[in-house]
């Protein structure tokens, strides 16, 4: 069961979050805010409100500035102007399972709420720029970022990238948290001791990875999304995606993007990702399923992009 602990205060996305609950993987504030950019609150009478509001307890709930979701046996949560998270767990549910669905699912609605758009991958700092790794869940997102980190490059985000206009209709990426989630038979290729790390509840066969010596605290400029998908084919092979056929990936790939329409964001979605595409390259890259590749394809990436070894 879920404990209400004192205010804890943390950063991620750029944003200062007050919680109710421990959450460990973000960057701890040690010193006390005055103001919060975003609240998360335990709430035990939440659960009545959302069947209260919803035909359908299977479904999420999305309007303006707000969404809900029931998840059975685990909790109910709300996600509210942007700023507040509100949790009312079940009494058999364990925190570690809460946890990961506000910093997913919650977290990319409050991200999108504040019209702050999130893309599902990992990004990456290489060479002063930001690039993006996107893909279908299972397509190697997570495993390629770690290529790229055992090469020297540094993480920006893991799972939900928060992307951000300048003025001047830049985008630019913020980093998240320190963290990754990696496959047991990721960890064994890069030759890690799946001993040494905390797995995620409910899926024993992958673990949180820390990676605070080789994360980025800086927001960097986006400069290109590279799409991965798997193929039957043994060769590594990458191609440029161009003109009009780019929107489609950007919107696939948001995180949850079926928040969209509920939220009243088609429009914005769509003019955001016209700016985002001013700037950016995008790429599709298919690596082979029959074999683990993921130093080559780093090596592609950086050769595409003529960024050197």
């Amino acid at each position: 069961m879920l404990e209400v602990k004192q205010k804890l205060i943390y950063k991620a996305f750029g944003l200062t979050i007050l919680s109710d609950m421990d959450l460990p993987e973000l960057i701890k504030v040690s010193e006390q805010q005055e103001v919060a950019d975003i609240e998360i609150r335990i709430d035990p009478d939440l659960t009545p409100l959302y069947f209260d509001l919803s035909d359908d307890p299977n479904q999420f709930l999305v309007k303006e500035n707000l969404t809900m979701f029931h998840i059975p046996e685990i909790a109910t949560f709300s996600i509210q102007d942007g700023k507040k998270i509100t949790v009312s767990p079940m009494k058999e549910a364990e925190e570690g399972e809460i946890r990961l669905l506000v910093l997913g699912t919650c977290m990319g609605a409050i991200l999108m709420q504040r019209k702050i758009f999130p893309l599902h991958g990992s990004a990456l700092a290489i060479n002063g720029k930001a690039y993006a790794i996107v893909g279908d869940s299972g397509a190697g997102k997570s495993t390629l970022a770690s290529a790229f980190i055992t090469r020297g490059f540094q993480l920006l985000s893991d799972d939900v990238i928060a992307i951000t206009l300048s003025q001047d209709n830049i985008p630019y990426v913020t980093p998240s948290y320190p963290q990754q989630k990696l496959w047991q038979d990721s960890l064994t290729k890069f030759g890690l001791v799946s001993s040494n790390y905390q797995s995620l509840y409910g899926r024993v066969d992958k673990y949180y990875i820390p990676v605070s010596t080789s994360y980025c605290t800086e927001s960097l400029p986006l400069a290109g999304v590279i799409e991965l998908v798997k193929t039957a084919n043994e060769d590594i092979e990458i191609r440029l995606i161009e003109k009009l056929e780019r929107f489609y990936p950007l919107f696939y790939h948001t995180y949850r993007n079926f928040f969209i329409p509920g939220l009243g964001l088609v429009d914005w979605h769509f003019k955001t990702s016209a700016s985002i595409l001013h700037h950016i390259q995008m790429f599709q890259l298919s690596r082979p399923v029959s074999s683990f590749t993921a130093p080559q394809l780093v090596s592609t990436i950086l050769g595409t992009l003529n960024l050197g070894e």
